[in-house]
């Protein structure tokens, strides 16, 4: 038996206190954060599956700051997370999609030495129709010089992260994260109550057969992603014949499904703007760096997301990831290069 298939089925603390003896010199504190992101995930996926059998579907009647409608579960999964990590003295300051404003750690609780940005339930504009949905994090190390944590800590680029990660709520329960640049992920076994290592050292293919995109908003895009998609339906690609197409309409649930049969994933700028949608500190740079570690490419067609200097809390930026052979054909038709 492999070393790596005597490690399938390990409980995710058992797997990340492995990791801890490999630097001797952790605190613990990170190990423990990670625990903690684990208890959370697990709280909301119980919510998340009993959610049509309790008054938990639905409009709380209140928008968040991008002036979207926020689900009941929205507001469950924000909650959740805030309260199992704010008074652990493993973070300085948190910032959330649902919250305008950073999050600062209560005075009555010691501050760490990371910054926690997240965002608590990707998609959840599918919650009523029972289509996968997720929470995506990402941590950094804490800056600023002060006792407490700043806007400082939080806009960092993605390449300074410690560690980011997901959790996809389908028809099992998967968390992914990445440290070190490795990735792996964990299922949820709701027999016993343990997230088991399921996916150890997961790599993206270095090319795949499957590309993602909202081609209803095509109308609006720039020259280069319409010739993108146009050739991704011909033979004039990567793989000399069509793509399957496959949209799902929650990042969390389309870039898993790249991550592991490969291919690419894009959210592509306005024309007018040439701006995105996704949120930069709490969507795109954590999944870019699961890509990347994962030996995948993610870019914003012209130039890696991981670079980016975030100026605003809630940035957005456009997001293609996926495959390298694929993002990098990608990105040449930005340059002018492309087919």
């Amino acid at each position: 038996m492999t070393r790596r298939a005597e490690n399938i089925g390990i409980t995710f603390s058992q797997h990340l206190a492995l990791q801890q003896k490999l630097h001797p010199g952790a605190s613990g504190g990170f190990t423990a954060l990670l625990q903690e992101i684990m208890v959370a995930a697990k709280i909301i996926s119980r919510e998340v599956r009993k959610a049509g059998l309790v008054d938990a579907l639905g409009l709380t009647g209140k928008t968040n700051v991008q002036g979207e409608a926020v689900q009941i579960l929205d507001d469950f999964a924000n909650t959740t997370i805030i309260r199992n990590v704010h008074h652990t003295g493993h973070l300085c300051v948190m910032s959330s999609e649902e919250n305008e404003e950073p999050i600062p750690i209560p005075d009555e609780y010691p501050s760490g030495p990371y910054a926690m940005t997240f965002d608590p339930l990707d998609g959840s504009s599918n919650i009523d129709a029972n289509v996968s949905i997720g929470s995506i994090f990402s941590i950094h190390r804490k800056r600023s010089r002060g006792e407490k944590g700043t806007l400082e800590d939080l806009l960092q680029p993605g390449a300074a992260q410690a560690a980011a990660g997901y959790v996809i709520y389908g028809s099992s329960t998967i968390l992914v994260y990445v440290a070190n640049r490795q990735v792996h992920g964990f299922t949820l076994d709701p027999t016993v109550g343990e997230f088991l290592l399921s996916h150890p050292h997961i790599r993206i293919p270095e090319s795949g057969g499957i590309y993602s995109v909202n081609e209803g908003n095509s109308h609006a895009w720039e020259e280069p992603t319409r010739r993108i998609v146009e050739s991704l339906k011909g033979t004039e690609n990567p793989r000399g014949k069509p793509y399957s197409g496959r949209y799902v309409g929650s990042l969390v649930a389309d870039f898993h499904r790249t991550l592991l049969y490969g291919g690419i994933f894009l959210y592509p700028a306005d024309a007018k703007s040439r701006q995105g949608k996704l949120r930069l500190l709490s969507e795109a740079a954590p999944i870019a760096l699961i890509a990347e570690g994962a030996g995948g490419r993610a870019t914003t067609g012209r130039g890696p997301i991981l670079d980016l200097q975030p100026t605003e809390l809630h940035e957005r930026v456009p997001l293609i990831v996926g495959s390298p052979r694929e993002v990098a054909w990608a990105e040449s038709f930005y340059r002018g290069k492309g087919a």
